[in-house]
């Protein structure tokens, strides 16, 4: 992280040698943004904050633990599409799944829109991309997330059997 500072630092020094009006209007254009998109990012974290508490690893775990494939996908796409959580936690928890013998279809449904859907981010998507974007985008990304988790279960032999 230290380095993204200090090459930050010397691009923002060799930008106020070249130009210094163009680089102070670029920083007051970047901290207008920043305003701009503040709160809607505090209530995206409070909003994952209290999803994370109300609805912890093991109710995600026994939610997605159904004997129908087609459901445990859907079920798997609408959970990874809510919930919100750093790889470091969905992968090891997708392989905690794996191990009770949940389908790679499912796993594949799961991580892959945990990954691409964002429904708690939506409000700071919308902010930057505007709305039509934002759903666009997430629609999409859900579209590919399904298309993924097909192709999984077909080349696991899940898809049929």
């Amino acid at each position: 992280m230290n380095i993204l500072f200090i090459t930050t630092g010397i691009l923002l020094g060799i930008s106020a040698i070249a130009n210094r009006q163009k680089t102070i209007q670029a920083i007051w254009s970047a901290v207008r943004k920043l305003q701009a998109i503040l709160l809607p990012f505090f209530l995206m974290i409070i909003l994952v904050a209290i999803f994370r508490y109300l609805i912890p690893d093991t109710m995600i775990t026994k939610a997605l633990s159904v004997s129908n494939k087609w459901l445990g996908m859907m079920t798997a796409s609408l959970v990874g599409s809510v919930a919100l959580m750093p790889g470091f936690i969905a992968y090891p928890l997708c392989g905690i799944l794996v191990s009770n013998g949940a389908p790679y279809m499912l796993i594949s449904a799961f991580s892959t829109t945990l990954m691409m859907v964002g429904i708690l981010t939506f409000p700071v998507e919308r902010a930057y991309l505007g709305t039509k974007v934002a759903i666009i985008r997430n629609v999409l990304s859900l579209l590919v997330a399904l298309l993924v988790a097909l192709v999984t279960g077909f080349l696991y032999g899940e898809l049929f059997s």
